[in-house]
């Protein structure tokens, strides 16, 4: 185990450490409330650079905590870890975008925590000490989708309504899709907090798909739509029109959608209405297509054409 007092510095060993709840590692620079609380690398992995590298310390990689015995990339988002008698983890990232590289990248031409490197929030706190036992408490298969769902609504958000469209989405992508739904959120309509949500889980959390519910009408507190195109990098006009048009056999207000959907980095924007029966109909279209499309954001090279009768492989 290593700390730090710094940020973008070597961590130095230590003989235990004290996890806090909610905060991370006691006295380490990278403890705090976000979702980086805490890093961890495999031992195996620290080896295979050691075995260019001789001269490599615990904490050159600023990791936190090295586990031996434990395969962590098989290991995806929502995972949990129990250290010692009491600590608990909670995998909130699959590595990260490496700003400043290392001492090490420059002496290797190589950085295994951001390839390699899992992150995690303290759920339970306590002290643990070098050579204590890792178990998994919970596998969330990294092959898993992951998916967050942020309802935008004024009225959810004050408490004065409830919000019974997210839940249900939030079913509806397990059970058709398989995803792991790693967080849902209830918003207020302002534009600015809902972009700022959405880049926080396109941009750092290894997420696949945010599905953001609400906000898409012709209402002057609807701005979901804007948020959206406020932060993605490609739109993704294709699921809309499946949606609107499927939506327009069913009522003539679906041409009142001024729903969205685009690409940011690796990860998926959809807006679906604020409804619960609207929004699960609507997702219910695109679903069939839903699974390729994240493949494909997640480097899948399959083919995307439809095989046709008669067509054989060829060497």
């Amino acid at each position: 185990m290593c700390i730090s007092d710094r940020k973008g510095v070597r961590k130095r060993s230590v003989p235990s450490a004290n996890f806090v709840a909610g905060h991370g590692i006691a006295d380490d620079a990278h403890a705090g409330r976000w979702h980086r609380q805490v890093s961890l690398l495999a031992s195996r992995d620290i080896a295979d650079v050691r075995a260019r590298l001789k001269d490599l310390q615990p904490g050159d990689f600023a990791e936190n905590v090295v586990v031996a015995g434990l395969n962590l990339s098989g290991l995806g988002l929502g995972s949990r870890l129990r250290l010692g008698d009491h600590v608990e983890l909670s995998v909130t990232q699959i590595g990260k975008v490496c700003h400043s590289p290392c001492h090490i990248y420059h002496l290797t031409d190589d950085c295994i925590m951001p390839r390699l490197g899992l992150f995690a929030r303290v759920l339970s706190g306590g002290t643990v000490k070098i050579g204590e036992a890792v178990k998994v408490l919970e596998h969330v298969p990294r092959e898993r989708f992951q998916a967050v769902i942020l309802t935008i609504s004024d009225r959810c958000s004050r408490g004065q309504a409830r919000d019974t469209a997210g839940p249900a989405i939030a079913l509806q992508l397990e059970q058709s899709l398989g995803a792991h739904v790693y967080r849902q959120e209830v918003l207020g309509d302002e534009r600015l907090i809902i972009a700022e949500r959405l880049k926080h889980y396109c941009d750092g959390h290894s997420i696949d798909l945010v599905v953001t519910v609400g906000g898409t009408g012709f209402s002057p507190r609807d701005v979901t739509p804007e948020a959206t195109r406020d932060v993605v990098d490609r739109f993704a006009p294709g699921l809309d029109e499946a949606m609107r048009g499927a939506s327009l056999r069913l009522t003539p207000h679906a041409m009142l959608s001024r729903a969205v959907s685009g690409v940011r980095g690796a990860t998926l924007i959809v807006n679906l209405p604020g409804s619960e029966r609207a929004a699960v109909e609507n997702l219910g279209v695109i679903m069939p297509a839903l699974g390729h499309g994240l493949a494909k954001l997640r480097g899948d090279t399959a083919d995307c054409g439809r095989r046709a009768e008669g067509d054989v492989d060829h060497a």
